[in-house]
């Protein structure tokens, strides 16, 4: 637990996250977040570029919290700013999903949630939560809060971010139809902690906290407060067996399944040809990437709602 000092708090506000449908409430957010007795600077940003720039700038000129409204694209670009800094973070869930968020207990509804980094801000109270630091083979980081998708699910958003019709969510399910035709098992190296693994597979998740792909308990155990990262692997099944596998993803009961295997380390490298990583539902780097998880990383505002050493997604 540490303490927040005096200052503004730098608002990084996404007008188009969740396809706007909270836009609305917007002015209440901004409204509740200045009861938090600082005072409150939206920063200026139309690309992810920008936003980024914006930031750190924020940071640069000693803001003394940084706080994102959207949804885990948003925040994933806030992380690379904020990350290690000691800087109190918080995060008001407006997107789609906001997987990242609601494993660390912040209400779905955005006022709600900025009430309760107000009232982090006002009693000076956060909690530290793990990040994970992923490193490129040319050397290039990224930090990620969530779930890093190396498998079936990487390919799908690939393919999907590839498409240019139809719009909107429906080239996903399409992606989702030709990805299932495609698919077969590929042989994964994973090193855990140095412990080598060789898996072919075609699921491989590496998680901070649970979730993916707007509540999907991909993994479930995952604490971001125990210092490691969780590994669920789904080794070689069929397009039948994966698709009845998915019901028991959203229920985060598809660990007791015989074809999935779950390892955890405070250091992974991870190894395969032909995929790019997906972090925070973001594209990243192709494979290998190593990933490790750094505790206490992030300095969160979460109005008390974090307590004892396990956080999760009701």
């Amino acid at each position: 637990m540490t303490s927040a000092t005096a200052g503004e708090v730098a608002v990084l506000l996404n007008p188009t996250a969740g396809r706007g449908r909270f836009r609305e409430r917007y002015p209440a957010v901004l409204d509740a977040l200045r009861k938090g007795g600082r005072e409150v600077v939206q920063l200026d940003a139309r690309t992810p570029d920008e936003a980024r720039s914006a930031c750190q700038r924020a940071l640069d000129r000693g803001a003394s919290a940084l706080v994102v409204v959207g949804g885990d694209g948003t925040l994933h670009i806030a992380l690379q700013a904020v990350a290690g800094t000691g800087v109190p973070f918080g995060a008001v869930p407006a997107g789609t999903g906001n997987d990242f968020m609601l494993s660390l207990g912040m209400p779905e509804e955005p006022v709600a949630a900025a009430q309760a980094v107000a009232r982090s801000l006002r009693e000076q109270d956060t909690h530290a939560v793990d990040l994970a630091l992923m490193t490129s083979a040319d050397g290039q980081q990224r930090w990620f809060g969530g779930v890093l998708a190396a498998g079936f699910d990487a390919l799908v958003n690939e393919r999907g971010n590839r498409m240019r019709f139809p719009k909107g969510p429906r080239r996903y399910d399409i992606a989702v139809l030709v990805e299932l035709a495609r698919l077969r098992p590929r042989e994964y190296v994973l090193r855990l902690d140095g412990e080598e693994v060789r898996v072919d597979s075609v699921l491989v998740a590496v998680g901070n906290t649970a979730d993916y792909g707007g509540g999907m308990h991909i993994c479930p155990t995952a604490d971001p407060t125990d210092g490691l990262l969780d590994v669920v692997v789904g080794a070689r099944m069929g397009r039948g067996m994966l698709m009845r596998l998915k019901p028991k993803l959203y229920q985060g009961t598809h660990l007791g399944h015989p074809l999935v295997r779950t390892y955890r380390a405070a250091k992974v490298e991870l190894a395969a040809e032909g995929i790019t990583a997906y972090v925070d539902g973001e594209r990243t780097f192709p494979l290998p990437v190593s990933v490790s998880c750094v505790p206490g990383a992030l300095t969160f505002l979460d109005g008390g709602l974090i307590s004892g050493s396990g956080t999760g997604r009701g």
